[in-house]
């Protein structure tokens, strides 16, 4: 189920003011266009949170219990409603367009309506994947929840109030997992508890809920700021904070002690059916989890062995290990004094890149693109990332970069690397240009998958080198890092919930493979116990645009345009891996 806190986003400011490119022309299959668009709307007021993310404000007061039995009965109903409906339409009389769309709309409702047989919803969140945080990022009055007028803040107070019930019901879903053993990892429970405890303070206003009283806008009178601040601090001290205690309460006391010890999902009830579906719902592959961890063991290798001639040319004396504890600790790595030169560093590698990227893209975004430090309430357990503008442009995509001490920010952790694809050109172009484009049906334009979104980020990764960045050294090991770490993830989110492979052999696995602190690699392995599956859509999402663009360049010769493949890649959006090969083949016969 597509929940809109299990989505991981991404932004930037636009290179140019270049149109998106529009080759399609609208459906003539009316029977399509419309259950499609019938989709898209009856699907955002099942999923207002993800309304609101994409700028749609209609249903901006509305907090769904979206876990609940009876809530999965409806999106039961709803997804074979419309399963059943693309399945009487003739896929054969469709136009090339409209048959991108019937595949991936007849995959998606098959994969909802899987996903709806298994009991995710004896967890309803995790320290990762979490409404509760989300919550946070919306009513801070600096996410996508609007606060420009006076409805604004009423259509808050409503989805805020409802956080009370959404919380009780968590626990109650919480205890049926409990009672069946389908609990956490005590490891990831014990990370959830000071999330929950940092939303609780001693007044109203020093929470994070108050951010929208401090910004209220100047138009509104005396006497309707006087009101919202009145409510506003009724809202956290009566509903918000209590709903928060009282979630921390219950994972300290009653949950972490029935918390399991083992670290893999195949530990649950069919875990081992759920780790395959997660597997090929994150992928778009039929891969198998052993076929994946063959893939990841032979690119971990080569990965090092690109690893190791780096070392070797710029003189290190020492093995691997020693190399990456080098670049981890040495303080040159380490020159930043403040946040805003860790900022203004980022914006120097968006600079300097941008001749060679004009070569390698001919359509380009519109939505503005920012690059912020993460807020403070999170950043402790935030990654870098990437979140979405809105399609008209009002809000930008923003790059955010967690920095707890610009001090210790280390240059060597693959800076340029991890700019290419959260930002410029991974995630802001693609998701900018998918949301652009109006001739896509909207459940493309503001619809993905793991392994082409993911896989398209870290494939811009790999274009480093004729971007004009990774000449030194030190950042290319970072870049060498950041890829190798893709690999890393292949091996160990398989083995730990398939082969066994404990929490802490997996940190050390990883630490021994790349440049990490045990810190780094501790969330990063606790976030494949928390998601299975989701971090292998990655590696396996570049290396197949990457192998197309291989077959492509070999197949075509002088006719081949990098640009002209890069602009074909992005054109229709995200799609199934499949899906993607195919129209990329009817791409390159046209070439010839």
């Amino acid at each position: 189920m597509f929940r809109i806190y299990f989505v991981a986003v991404i932004i930037l400011v636009a290179l140019s003011c270049t149109q998106v490119q529009k080759t399609k022309e609208p459906t003539d299959n009316k029977d399509i266009a419309t259950l499609l668009n019938n989709y898209y709307e009856d699907r955002l007021k099942l999923e207002p949170l993800e309304a609101t993310a994409i700028g749609d404000t209609r249903y901006n007061d509305l907090l769904p219990v979206d876990f609940t039995e009876s809530y999965e009965d409806s999106m039961k109903v709803f997804f074979s409603h419309y399963l059943d409906g693309i399945k009487k339409i003739d896929s054969g009389a469709l136009d090339e367009n409209d048959q991108i769309s019937y595949a991936i709309f007849k995959r998606e409702m098959q994969m909802d309506l899987e996903e709806l047989t298994f009991h995710e919803n004896y967890i309803p969140f995790n320290q990762f994947y979490s409404l509760p945080l989300t919550l946070g990022q919306f009513g801070s009055g600096e996410g996508a929840q609007p606060f420009k007028t006076l409805k604004d803040y009423r259509d808050w107070e409503k989805r805020a109030a409802a956080f009370s019930a959404w919380a009780d019901s968590a626990i109650v879903y919480f205890k049926k997992g409990m009672a069946e053993n389908y609990v956490l990892p005590k490891s990831l429970v014990v990370k959830i508890i000071p999330q929950m405890e940092a939303m609780v303070t001693s007044g109203a206003e020093k929470n994070l809920f108050y951010g929208p009283i401090n910004k209220m806008p100047k138009s509104f009178s005396t006497e309707d700021s006087s009101q919202l601040k009145k409510e506003y601090i009724s809202l956290i001290n009566e509903k918000i904070i209590p709903s928060y205690k009282k979630l921390a309460d219950f994972l300290k006391n009653e949950y972490l002690p029935k918390a399991r010890t083992t670290s893999g999902i195949n530990a649950l009830s069919n875990g081992d059916a759920y780790y395959k579906f997660r597997v090929r719902d994150q992928t778009t592959t039929n891969k198998t989890p052993e076929e994946i961890y063959q893939i990841g063991l032979s690119e971990v290798a080569r990965i090092r062995g690109i690893m190791d001639s780096v070392k070797n040319a710029v003189g290190f004396k020492g093995d691997l290990p020693a190399f990456f504890t080098y670049m981890k600790t040495d303080k040159k790595f380490m020159p930043y004094k403040t946040p805003q030169e860790v900022l203004d560093a980022f914006e120097a590698i968006h600079k300097r890149m941008q001749p060679n990227l004009q070569k390698m893209f001919t359509h380009v975004p519109k939505t503005p693109f920012e690059i912020r430090q993460t807020e403070a309430f999170r950043a402790a357990s935030a990654s870098a990332e990437y979140n979405q503008g809105s399609p008209d442009g009002s809000r930008p995509g923003i790059f955010y970069v967690p920095i707890l001490d610009a001090t210790k920010f280390n240059t060597t952790s693959g800076m340029e690397s991890l700019f290419l694809h959260e930002a410029i050109p991974g995630h802001h172009y693609q998701i900018s240009l998918q949301q652009e484009d109006t001739l896509l049906p909207k459940f493309r334009r503001f619809g993905g998958n793991n392994a082409y979104v993911e896989g398209w980020a870290l494939y811009c990764e790999s274009l480093g080198k004729e971007l004009g960045l990774y000449t030194d050294p030190y950042q290319y090991m970072g870049a060498l890092g950041d890829e190798i770490h893709r690999a890393i993830r292949l091996v160990v989110d398989v083995a730990i919930h398939t082969k066994g492979m404990t929490r802490e052999e997996a940190i050390k696995y990883m630490m021994n493979n790349e440049p990490i602190s045990e810190q780094g690699a501790t969330a990063e392995i606790e976030r494949y116990m928390a998601i299975p599956g989701q971090a292998l859509g990655y590696k396996i999402g570049a290396l197949k645009i990457r192998e197309l663009r291989n077959k492509y360049q070999q197949q075509l010769g002088d006719k081949f345009s990098l640009a002209a493949f890069h602009d074909e890649v992005l054109k229709d959006g995200a799609m199934p891996l499949e899906v993607l090969e195919h129209k990329m083949d009817a791409w390159a016969q046209k070439q010839k």
